[in-house]
């Protein structure tokens, strides 16, 4: 019996917020890429099913499985930097937090972000983790080769002059393709970015919405439902001098009102609904503008401690305004209480398969409810606008659309289902989500 197998457990796994469990028959931690592969080989013979898990940020059951769970933990760290190429070659289980960190000291950065670095680096680009960008894309766009180790053990590497079809595909792969253990990044010397946060009038935002994208190098904003108040960011690259928050300033910021505060706040509101519009109110009116300068991952992520639930759509950006409207209307116009603000940001067209902003510059509209308040309800009439605008939901997020839909929505959607077939012909990677949304 191999290390492997000595590190073989079972029990129950969570995601994060805690809407999704599933029993698998064991859990396993390979610590190099033959041992998973030896994995795979067994759990196929037993006629288990198997899929990767990282940090369970994910709110859909794409990790979820009753076979054989991976646990990514031992398949972390840097393997290489490549100052000439500017790329990072990390391995899968590695969290973003770490990766920032470990590129700040060698004086490198991503371009681009998203919101929170608790994901692991595959997790987060295998179901299309994003920031906002004028011209910058998600996570999985900044990839520049990776490492897949397929249904029969084989190992593929893929790039766009090696497996590019495969490459094509697995940047952003939801788990159906194969088991990712090593991702190459692209990098940059490391910048300052000037954050200016402004609340600004749900009636402007929207109005110079398209200029306020243009002007930008990312730019988002967070409206408060109940209210007509937004709050806007603008991150902008900068000369200097670095000027991060206060530790003070930023920990009351950061900290006691958007974690402290705001879980309070969200509690009550949970257990006494008819308080959430006073509530959002009084957030909204308190918010003050600010504008500090610090280093890329300081800027684009915030600590996120209090859990929720999210549904997530990307629509073309040409209809972002006229979605967000109908969805303002909405919840005017029904007894819903709305704790969380709605937010938004944006993308530039890539090149992914499955990529939410495959082929199509696009907005993203998220909704979130605080963990254990009814959601149904609320995302159902939210799913309804975005559908209307031909809306693609983030794979990591709940929604309920199937193969069907989804086909009509992502043109190259065939593609992607033709390359699992040959890759994953038996299925070991498959589940019930995946059953759904990429059909059997």
């Amino acid at each position: 019996m191999t290390d492997t197998y000595a590190r073989t457990t079972t029990s129950t796994w969570r995601n994060w917020a805690g809407n999704v469990t599933a029993r698998p028959a064991r859990a396993e931690t390979p610590a190099s890429v033959d041992e998973l592969a030896d994995v795979l080989r067994r759990a196929s013979a037993e006629g288990l099913r198997v899929k990767p898990v990282g940090t369970g940020h994910s709110f859909t059951a794409t990790a979820a499985t009753d076979g054989v769970l991976i646990r990514p933990d031992l398949l972390t760290g840097i393997r290489g930097i490549d100052r000439t190429a500017m790329t990072v070659t990390v391995e899968a289980g590695t969290p973003l937090k770490r990766l920032n960190a470990a590129l700040a000291r060698e004086g490198l950065s991503l371009t681009n972000m998203g919101d929170i670095m608790e994901q692991t680096v595959a997790g987060a680009t295998s179901t299309g983790t994003h920031g906002t960008g004028r011209d910058s894309a998600s996570v999985s766009a900044q990839i520049r080769a990776l490492e897949l180790v397929t249904a029969d053990g084989t190992v593929l590497r893929c790039s766009p002059e090696e497996n590019a079809e495969v490459f094509a595909a697995a940047r952003i792969g939801i788990g159906a393709l194969g088991v990712i253990t090593a991702v190459t990044l692209a990098v940059e010397p490391i910048f300052l970015l000037t954050a200016r946060e402004e609340p600004m009038t749900f009636d402007r935002v929207t109005s110079d919405f398209d200029s306020l994208v243009t002007e930008n190098e990312h730019f988002e904003f967070y409206w408060f439902p109940h209210t007509g108040n937004c709050n806007t960011k603008r991150n902008n690259r900068s000369a200097g001098p670095a000027a991060p928050p206060g530790k003070v300033s930023g920990w009351i910021d950061d900290e006691l009102l958007s974690n402290g505060v705001f879980q309070v706040a969200c509690s009550l509101g949970r257990a006494v609904p008819a308080t959430i519009p006073s509530i959002a109110r009084l957030a909204s009116r308190a918010l003050s503008a600010r504008t500090y300068t610090d280093i890329p991952y300081k800027v684009f992520t915030s600590p996120r401690r209090v859990r929720f639930v999210e549904m997530e759509y990307a629509v073309p950006r040409e209809q972002a305004v006229a979605a967000l409207r109908e969805l303002k209307a909405m919840v005017e116009r029904s007894p819903l209480k709305i704790s969380f603000p709605v937010e938004v940001r944006t993308a530039p067209a890539d090149d992914m398969t499955l990529s939410t902003a495959s082929g199509r510059d696009s907005a993203y509209i998220a909704v979130h409810l605080y963990r254990g308040t009814p959601h149904r309800s609320y995302f159902t009439a939210v799913e309804r606008i975005m559908t209307a605008h031909a809306g693609r939901p983030h794979w990591g997020k709940i929604h309920t659309r199937d193969a069907a839909y989804l086909a009509e929505v992502y043109p190259r959607f065939g593609e992607f289902t033709a390359l699992r077939d040959r890759l994953d012909p038996d299925r070991l990677f498959g589940n019930d989500y995946l059953r759904r949304v990429l059909g059997d």
